[in-house]
C-alpha cells in the first residue's frame, strides 16, 4: 500500500530500485484524523480542459482506488463545473470511500459576485458544487485563492455554518502566501470560528518557494498539506527534454510555459537534463524522482497527480512509494537551490500590491 515506501540508492539498477522495506506510518489529514493516501487523484483534466472523457475518468477513478488512493480533489471552476459532474458519476455507489475534496474562489462566469470569498458566494458555490457532484457534503471544501477584498472573518464565519450545517466535514486553503495563513489562523482564534485545516500550495523540484515560508508555517500549524503540480506541469514527467518536442497537454493552451526562448523556461529546461541524470543514475524515472521529492518534505501530506488517462496514472502509481536516498536529494539540491521557484512568475500568490500599482502609492 503506500504508506509502505523503498528507499532508493544511486547505485541501484533495478527498474524499481530498493533496499529494505519500511513502514510509514499512513498520513492523516493534518490535525484530523482522517486518514489519506500520499498522492491524490486531481481531476482537473477530466472534460473539456484535459479532454479527458467520462468513460475515460471512470477508468482513472477505478484505477485509482484500486491503486490504494483515497482522495479525489477537483474544483468548480475546472471545465465550468464539467470535471465535478464526471468526478459524481465516477464515484457514485463508493462515496463512503473517497476523501472527496473541491474548491471555490475563482470566477464562475463574467459576473461579479460569482467568485472570490463572501458569505454570499460560498454558499451558492458549495451549493451547485453539491449538486454537480450528486452527494450530500464534501469532505473537505477549500478556498482556490485568498480573497483580499473579503474579511478572513467572513469567510471562517461562513465555512463554519457550513460545516455545522453538515454540507462540509473540513475547509482548508490553496495557494495561500504564508503571512495569510497566519492572519487566517489567528481570525479563526480571535473570533472562535472553524480554521483551515489543510493548504495546498504549488510544490515541485522546480518550484521549492514554498519551502521558505509556507511549508514551515503549515507544519507549525498542523496544517495537512496537498501538494500541486508536483510534477511541474509536465515538465518532471520525462515528456520534456532537450531537442525533444513537447507533448504535454498544458503545451497547447499555455505554450509560452514551455517556450525554451524564455529565460525562465531555459533555466527549467536546463534544470531538467541535469535531473535526469540523476535519476538515470540512480536507477529511477522522472515520475518517481518528481513524487519521491514531493512526498520527502515532513510538511507535505500527499501530492496531487492529475492524470488524463489511465497510462499516465499507472506510471505515477508505479512512483507512489518511491523514497529517495539523501545522496539523490542532496543531488536535486545541488540542481535546484531550497527554496527557489524557477519561473516565480507562476506561482499564483503574488500580493495584490505587486501587480496593481494603485495599491502601492498613496
Amino acid at each position: 500500500m503506500m504508506s509502505e515506501r523503498r528507499p532508493t540508492t544511486k547505485n541501484s539498477t533495478d527498474a524499481a530500485p530498493a533496499m529494505e522495506e519500511h513502514r510509514h506510518a499512513v498520513p492523516h489529514l493534518g490535525r484530523t484524523g482522517v486518514r489519506v493516501s500520499t498522492l491524490a487523484l486531481g481531476a482537473m483534466n477530466f472534460g473539456a480542459l484535459g479532454r479527458t472523457t467520462q468513460d475515460e475518468a471512470h477508468a482513472i477513478v477505478d484505477a485509482a482506488l484500486e491503486g490504494g488512493i483515497n482522495v479525489i480533489n477537483t474544483a468548480d471552476v475546472y471545465s465550468g463545473g464539467e470535471s465535478e459532474e464526471m468526478v459524481g458519476k465516477a464515484v457514485a455507489g463508493r462515496r463512503d470511500d473517497i476523501v472527496l475534496a473541491t474548491t471555490a474562489g475563482l470566477p464562475m462566469g463574467e459576473e461579479r459576485n460569482r467568485r472570490g470569498g463572501s458569505r454570499r458566494w460560498l454558499v451558492t458555490a458549495l451549493e451547485n458544487s453539491l449538486r454537480r457532484l450528486g452527494v450530500d457534503h464534501v469532505d473537505l471544501y477549500q478556498i482556490h485563492r485568498w480573497d483580499p477584498t473579503t474579511s478572513d472573518e467572513e469567510t471562517l464565519s461562513a465555512l463554519t455554518d457550513l460545516r455545522r450545517a453538515g454540507k462540509i466535514r473540513y475547509f482548508g486553503s490553496s495557494t495561500f502566501p504564508a503571512h495569510r495563513i497566519v492572519a487566517a489562523q489567528w481570525a479563526a482564534r480571535e473570533h472562535h470560528l472553524g480554521r483551515y485545516v489543510t493548504e495546498q500550495p504549488s510544490y515541485s523540484i522546480l518550484q521549492r518557494g514554498v519551502e521558505t515560508h509556507v511549508l514551515p508555517v503549515a507544519e507549525e500549524y498542523g496544517l495537512g498539506v496537498l501538494v500541486w503540480s508536483p510534477l511541474a506541469s509536465g515538465w518532471l514527467s520525462g515528456a520534456v527534454r532537450e531537442g525533444r518536442e513537447t507533448t504535454t497537454n498544458r503545451s497547447t493552451f499555455m505554450p509560452q510555459r514551455f517556450d525554451s526562448t524564455i529565460p525562465a523556461n531555459r533555466a527549467r529546461l536546463d534544470a531538467v537534463e541535469q535531473l535526469a541524470k540523476v535519476a538515470d543514475e540512480a536507477g529511477l524515472t522522472m515520475v518517481q524522482l518528481a513524487l519521491g521529492f514531493a512526498t520527502a518534505h515532513p510538511a507535505v501530506t500527499s501530492a496531487i497527480i492529475g492524470p488524463r488517462t489511465v497510462d499516465h496514472l499507472n506510471s505515477h502509481l508505479a512512483a507512489a512509494d518511491t523514497a529517495l536516498s539523501d545522496d539523490v536529494l542532496d543531488a536535486v539540491d545541488a540542481i535546484v537551490a531550497p527554496g527557489t521557484d524557477l519561473a516565480a512568475h507562476e506561482k499564483n500568490d503574488t500580493p495584490p500590491a505587486l501587480l496593481d500599482p494603485s495599491l502601492r502609492r498613496r
